[in-house]
């Protein structure tokens, strides 16, 4: 057996939603049976960035807002390890927005798990994008239909901590989709801070399960547009496997990593290198 790092405790308040996240996760790689040691976890800045330590397989805690790049640097690297970008609404949706709709376009296979709570819970409970304090603040912001908007997005879904049996599947669905090499693996969770936004009641009364929904088909993007669109437009949210490229279309945008020891060669560059130094000897 390969040996892995013990996992620490959890350091959130009781009654957080990051816990259902972490459970879900937990449940994933048992039900994919996927090796610890054959799992690299990434987090963000906040509450959700130490999620990493927690879980018993390789972890590293990116800077505030780069996740994203630093993710896509580890799927690179080794495009067999499972790659898990984790992060708050505040992280993936302000400073790391860039990187966000760029990941979407790139489509690089591995899963992004966006805890939202609608509030910098660490610092104290300002507003995050998502929050609907209005004002300066602005009306809050939908990842999901930003993730639907861009071609090159694969995989979009959302899932609720307390719904967490629907959660279980999602989260599964989104290793499986990244493991296969088709693509980014988008899975916003909405995860109540009960401190300072405690959203629970609300968000559970303004959710629609589109899992349950006969008319609903995952691989039409258009219609997956216009259902998510007029939810938020009523105050609602679409909750479940929102889209999901077909197979042949995410081939499409997806193509094999090359390895980073061939992306950065030195040999490669060894003839422009010699030229460059050439000119400044003259």
């Amino acid at each position: 057996m390969t040996a892995t790092y013990p996992p620490a405790e959890p350091i959130w308040c009781a009654g957080c939603g990051h816990f259902g996240v972490q459970g879900s996760l937990v449940r994933a790689l048992d039900t994919l049976a996927i090796e610890r040691h054959q799992v690299m976890v990434l987090a963000g800045i906040g509450c959700s960035g130490t999620i990493q330590s927690n879980l018993g397989t390789y972890g590293y805690h990116a800077l505030h807002g780069r996740v994203l790049p630093t993710a896509t640097g580890m799927h690179l690297a080794d495009p067999d390890l499972t790659v898990i970008a984790t992060g708050g609404d505040g992280d993936g949706y302000a400073i790391g927005m860039g990187h966000l709709v760029h990941a979407f376009r790139r489509n690089p296979s591995f899963t992004y798990i966006v805890m939202n709570n609608g509030t910098y819970g660490l610092t104290k409970g300002q507003p995050s994008p998502t929050s609907e304090a209005g004002g300066i603040a602005g009306p809050a912001l939908d990842a999901v239909t930003l993730g639907l908007s861009l071609a090159g997005s694969t995989f979009v879904a959302r899932g609720f901590v307390r719904w967490s049996d629907q959660l279980d599947r999602l989260t599964v669905a989104a290793l499986e989709h990244s493991r296969a090499g088709r693509g980014f693996a988008f899975l916003e969770v909405l995860s109540p801070c009960v401190i300072y936004n405690d959203t629970y009641p609300a968000w559970e009364a303004s959710l629609r399960d589109v899992d349950d929904d006969p008319d609903h088909d995952p691989s039409d993007r258009s219609g997956a547009f216009r259902t998510a669109s007029e939810l938020s437009a009523a105050g609602r949210m679409a909750v479940g496997l929102i889209y999901q490229a077909p197979a042949r279309a995410a081939a499409a945008f997806t193509g094999a990593p090359r390895p980073a020891a061939e992306l950065v060669d030195p040999r490669r560059h060894e003839g422009a290198y010699r030229e460059l130094v050439d000119r400044y000897r003259v």
